[in-house]
């Protein structure tokens, strides 16, 4: 393929991943983004600049045009909104807009960055792609808004014949978190000794690396149609925590906190969000998305992309070390007799 490859979300954690795996291949690539974004990750690449919000339909359609291929990467992951209308504008709306001009300009193919969170649940524990959604009467306004695109996704390939794949990625770790994702907020508070407990459950990792090398395999070798899980390995928060405290340079066992106890201080939270009229980003959502999904099979994405990632461990490891950069350490912060986690 040697046309122009549109990245949307070209700025974020896995968007610019992607655009630099791209680039890493000598292809031409235009990135969209818009003007407030932080483009630290990718100001350094050679990239045509698309401006613009997926919501506007003449900005897409201007991005989209002379493109070949298009990795679309934008995703609004404010699961803590008490109003769900900005999600839904951007993860559903968008992608329509995103999908409408891709299908106007003859894309070849069409990478959608979905997430586990659409994957249904097993008796067995342990998820996979045939596993259709559902538990929606458990799950909150994110993972319905999230669930509601894949669905709008699919219905425009059976139905309007767009080439699309969908990648359904979990929990991505790593360098270049300059935003700082949800999840990497909580890696870095954990590894600098800012969070003293970790929750009883565990959630499906994968280094965000690794994640945009599945993207781009995708991109040659994925079925039109289907759905790739892209997920490593499943780890407990607590082994997730202590191995980021460790290679920060501390020692520390981190305590378990019950699922009950987050609920609770998640109920408190949204009343007193609800109270001060603010979003608060601790709530009885994000509690239910700490432990509601369960472990990911990715022996798909292994055997028919050729996906083989990494130890997300060493994933981890590489976002300390990114993190530490940014908090202005030349070396691991010092240890002291008071670090109990």
């Amino acid at each position: 393929m040697s046309g122009i490859v549109l990245v949307t979300g070209a700025g974020g954690f896995l968007g610019s991943h992607v655009v630099r795996k791209l680039v890493a291949e000598g292809r031409r690539v235009r990135a969209f983004v818009r003007r407030s974004t932080n483009v630290e990750g990718i100001s350094d690449l050679p990239v045509e600049w698309a401006y613009g919000d997926v919501t506007d339909r003449e900005a897409v359609a201007a991005a989209v045009a002379g493109c070949e291929s298009l990795f679309h990467c934008v995703v609004n992951t404010q699961a803590w909104l008490r109003d769900p209308a900005p999600m839904h504008r951007v993860n559903v709306e968008g992608l329509r807009n995103v999908m409408d001009a891709a299908l106007a300009e003859g894309i070849k193919r069409f990478i959608f960055t979905s997430t586990i969170a659409t994957i249904g649940i097993n008796g067995t524990g342990v998820s996979t792609e045939e596993d259709r959604f559902n538990y929606g009467r458990t799950a909150g306004n994110y993972i319905r808004c999230r669930v509601e695109a894949e669905e709008l996704f699919f219905g425009y390939v059976r139905e309007h014949g767009l080439p699309g794949i969908a990648m359904n990625v979990a929990n991505t770790y790593g360098p270049g978190d300059y935003a700082l994702t949800p999840h990497g907020r909580l890696l870095s508070a954990a590894a600098f000794g800012e969070l003293p407990v970790a929750i009883d459950a565990g959630l499906a990792c994968v280094g965000v690396e690794d994640a945009a090398e599945a993207m781009l395999l995708a991109e040659k070798k994925g079925r039109i149609g289907e759905r790739y899980i892209v997920s490593e390995r499943w780890l407990t928060q607590q082994q997730l925590y202590e191995m980021a405290a460790d290679q920060a340079g501390r020692k520390v066992r981190f305590r378990k906190m019950p699922i009950w106890m987050l609920y609770a201080l998640g109920f408190g939270a949204d009343v007193v969000s609800k109270l001060r009229g603010r979003d608060s980003q601790l709530s009885v959502e994000s509690a239910r998305l700490s432990h509601i999904l369960p472990d990911m099979d990715a022996s798909k994405a292994r055997r028919e992309l050729g996906w083989s990632p990494r130890p997300v461990e060493e994933s981890v490891r590489a976002a300390v070390d990114f993190y530490k950069t940014r908090r202005g350490y030349a070396h691991p912060p010092p240890k002291g007799e008071g670090d109990r986690a």
